[in-house]
């Protein structure tokens, strides 16, 4: 069956998916068969064993848009955006890593007051401009993309 991901407890390992029947199901990290934590929204498929999700696998190209609409995001606008706005924020803005984000653009932003914030925030920009141009498409897809990484 297909389902999305609901919601990821790491406190209790535990989750919960909705499936396509309407129903939703609990699982645990043993039923989870990828090797990067369970993001809320993921898309999924699974077997059902006694009211319970298990055996349960990311499905290739799996997104975060209700509707079923892929999500595919470009690495070299990424890195573009890292080189050239990157004290801003503009790269995480891109890969929906809104508090990374807010966070370059504050730092960028007023943190040059400090002159330290503002350039720890430019040379992360630059790092990962670099990790962006260097990574494989499908690694930077499931890292920054669909998974939960928002710095380096």
């Amino acid at each position: 069956m297909r389902g999305r991901v609901l919601g990821w407890d790491n406190t209790i390992s535990q989750g919960q998916i909705s499936g396509d029947d309407g129903q939703r199901y609990t699982f645990a990290r043993p039923d989870w068969r990828e090797s990067q934590w369970p993001t809320r929204g993921q898309l999924v498929d699974f077997e059902i064993d006694q009211g319970n999700a298990n055996n349960i696998y990311l499905l290739q190209g799996a997104n975060l848009m209700p509707g079923g609409a892929p999500v595919h995001k470009d690495k070299v606008a990424a890195a573009l955006l890292a080189f050239f706005l990157g004290c801003f924020g503009a790269h995480k803005f891109y890969l929906n890593k809104t508090g990374a984000a807010v966070t370059m653009l504050l730092c960028g932003t007023i943190g040059w007051i400090l002159f330290l914030p503002g350039l720890t925030i430019a040379i992360i920009a630059f790092i990962e401009f670099i990790i962006y141009l260097v990574t494989d498409d499908a690694e930077f897809q499931r890292k920054y993309v669909y998974g939960n990484q928002s710095w380096f």
